[in-house]
């Protein structure tokens, strides 16, 4: 069987052909090595970062260009394969797009420099959301053009699969109902985004910080850090409340003081109170309300402000200086804090009655 391929021909031909590999695998190493780097330094010169981007998206594709031109022209000039030359041709051209495609799908991520140029040309104001979601809109399409384009050259009729598509579409839209739901849900989130990636947030069904959101479904990291994936259709027909994006954040109590306090004490505290509270670099100044509520167990203080920050820490930093300072007001005026109590009046009379009965039993 072998006998054909020990003659001095094929030999020689065996023996171009290892070269050919052996010679393309050295310059793969000195691309690598020498003239990728140098290329890579001289885009740093240039006033853009795209062409950087670009060599850095191609970069591993380029090194296993190398391997495939080799490997094609190694079994090319060997003398194993000359009956099936227009298959090696087709594979050899269904690499080239595959080293396209790849180098597409490495520069079409979410992190690349390719959705900054466009946020800032079309003024889409792109956030961490909408990037990562047209990232893995742009991958499935650079996927389903390159399956479309080998399949082409290996002569299979992607139309025809096309249309066998569009026959059950049917059957596979009603299969598929629920997560066409989702997928559209998710276009509804990107779109009006009432959130981003980060952001708490509180709906009917989860509150918690937004991880990722995919083209089914919504990860949602809840406070005992438990990870939550909600539906994109069931998010996107509730009604969501996002934490993040408050400008100011509330703060509601009510303060009860002793029964004792008389009237120009309570008028004085609620008048001091109100007047450290506009004063106070955390608090915000548009809604403060200091007011003499009511009369329950104890005379109550009704308080409600905003602090200008909406970070949970510096919010609670600024609650307790606040809680602080109006003890020292109380203190400084004499009223002291009501605590939940219950006053019994006895009537002498019964109480007489009661030493009487004592006394003759």
């Amino acid at each position: 069987m072998f006998e054909k391929y020990m003659t001095m021909e094929s030999l020689i031909q065996i023996a171009v052909s290892i070269g050919i590999f052996v010679l393309f695998m050295v310059l793969r190493k000195l691309f690598t090595k020498y003239v990728f780097k140098m290329i890579l330094k001289f885009s740093n010169k240039t006033p853009t970062d795209i062409f950087r981007n670009v060599l850095v998206a191609y970069e591993k594709p380029l090194r296993m260009f190398f391997i495939l031109i080799g490997l094609y022209l190694a079994i090319l000039y060997s003398p194993f394969f000359e009956n099936q030359r227009e298959v090696l041709s087709q594979f050899y051209r269904s690499s080239i797009v595959m080293t396209i495609a790849w180098g597409l799908y490495n520069l079409t991520a979410s992190s690349s420099l390719l959705f900054d140029k466009v946020n800032q040309r079309f003024e889409l104001e792109m956030d961490d959301i909408l990037g990562p979601f047209l990232s893995k809109v742009m991958r499935f399409l650079i996927l389903a053009l390159t399956f479309s384009i080998i399949a082409q050259e290996f002569n299979y009729d992607v139309n025809g699969f096309v249309a066998g598509l569009g026959l059950g579409g049917l059957a596979f839209a009603l299969a598929a109902k629920e997560t066409i739901g989702n997928f559209f849900g998710g276009i509804i989130i990107i779109t009006e985004k009432p959130f981003t990636l980060g952001d708490w947030i509180k709906t009917p069904s989860v509150e918690g910080v937004v991880e990722d959101i995919s083209f089914r479904s919504t990860r949602i990291r809840t406070f005992p850090q438990a990870l939550v994936t909600v539906p994109n259709s069931t998010l996107a027909n509730e009604p969501i409340t996002n934490w993040t994006k408050m400008g100011k954040r509330q703060i509601q109590f009510t303060i009860g003081v002793t029964y004792d306090t008389t009237e120009s004490q309570l008028k004085t505290c609620v008048k001091r109170i109100e007047l450290m509270l506009s004063e106070h670099d955390g608090i915000h100044d548009d809604t403060i309300n200091v007011i003499f509520n009511a009369f329950g167990d104890s005379l109550d203080i009704f308080l409600n402000f905003f602090t200008k920050t909406t970070a949970y820490a510096d919010h609670l930093s600024v609650k307790q200086d606040i809680n602080y300072k109006i003890m020292a007001i109380l203190e400084e005026e004499g009223v002291g804090f009501a605590f939940p109590s219950r006053t019994i009046y006895v009537e002498s009379a019964k109480q007489d009655t009661f030493e009487k009965t004592k006394q003759y039993s």
